[in-house]
């Protein structure tokens, strides 16, 4: 174990030989932290966290109590390779979430980027990859290899579909099953998942400007309209938004997106039909 003057480790903790400690690290009781881990400057491990494998913490980031990061997936093929696990610096793990490590038949890699906040119950499985400034809420579930863009939300007690990938500043509602990929800046709800709109608070708080919104709004409309009536086949007004809204970063973003090679498809969107009554279709 390496340490320095200004680390406190708690005399219950255990800190295997060949850890790596940063400065102003502090190490409450009865946490377990395993050979292969480095914390960085500042971590802080609160009480009654286990911490092993290949994993790095980031520097100033927050374990509460209960949670794991680091151990075996939960991957009946994994057969102890040396995988990984990355958190990124700042980011904080409430009580009882689990993040486990990669697998050689993934990316080897679990990564949680820098200013995230996982809260309590949440599981991060193998290979998943967390961008920056997430947020996960209470009890929320994902299947591995699951690719989560910087920005976005999910909501309390949601469960993502392994292999699915979540836009950057996308939403996710409470309670939802997705089992296909969600555009940048899309908002789904409901079980299974539909897409509703895009993610307005988020981009309005991001200082987008009014008349940059309302391009976004139309190019989205384009794209999935309201009613039956206007709404074709969805190559064609793929096209047609390629054609007419190029340019604007936030459309590329989201035609980018779109054209990446996909395990999942993309969530269907909500609209009504002539009666009123709500249709989902293919996107």
């Amino acid at each position: 174990m390496t340490s320095t003057m200004t680390s406190e480790i708690h005399p219950s903790a255990i800190v295997a030989p060949g850890a790596r400690i940063g400065q102003g690290v502090r190490v409450g009781p009865w946490c377990s932290i395993g050979p292969e881990v480095t914390l960085g400057d500042g971590v802080q491990l609160v009480s009654h966290v286990v911490v092993d494998g290949r994993t790095h913490i980031g520097e100033g980031a927050l374990l509460y109590p209960f949670c794991t990061v680091g151990l075996a997936p939960q991957d009946l093929k994994y057969r102890g390779e040396p995988t990984r696990c990355e958190i990124g610096a700042r980011t904080v793990i409430r009580e009882n979430v689990t993040v486990h490590r990669g697998t050689v038949t993934g990316s080897g890699l679990t990564r949680v980027g820098h200013d995230c906040l996982l809260m309590a119950n949440a599981h991060v499985a193998h290979d998943c990859e967390l961008g920056d400034h997430v947020i996960i809420v209470n009890n929320v579930v994902m299947g591995g290899h699951v690719v989560i863009g910087d920005h976005a939300r999910i909501m309390g007690a949601a469960a993502l579909h392994q292999f699915v990938r979540i836009g950057r500043a996308a939403m996710v509602g409470g309670v939802c099953g997705v089992e296909a990929d969600v555009i940048p800046y899309g908002s789904v709800l409901g079980n299974r998942a539909r897409l509703v709109g895009l993610h307005w608070v988020w981009l309005r708080r991001s200082g987008v400007a009014a008349p940059e919104l309302q391009h976004l709004r139309r190019a989205f409309r384009t794209l999935y309209p309201h009613d039956e009536a206007g709404a074709g086949v969805f190559e064609e007004r793929l096209a047609r938004v390629r054609a007419e809204f190029a340019g604007d970063p936030r459309v590329d973003e989201i035609l980018a997106f779109i054209a990446a090679p996909s395990r999942r498809g993309l969530v269907r969107v909500a609209r009504r039909d002539a009666g009123g009554a709500e249709e989902t279709e293919g996107a």
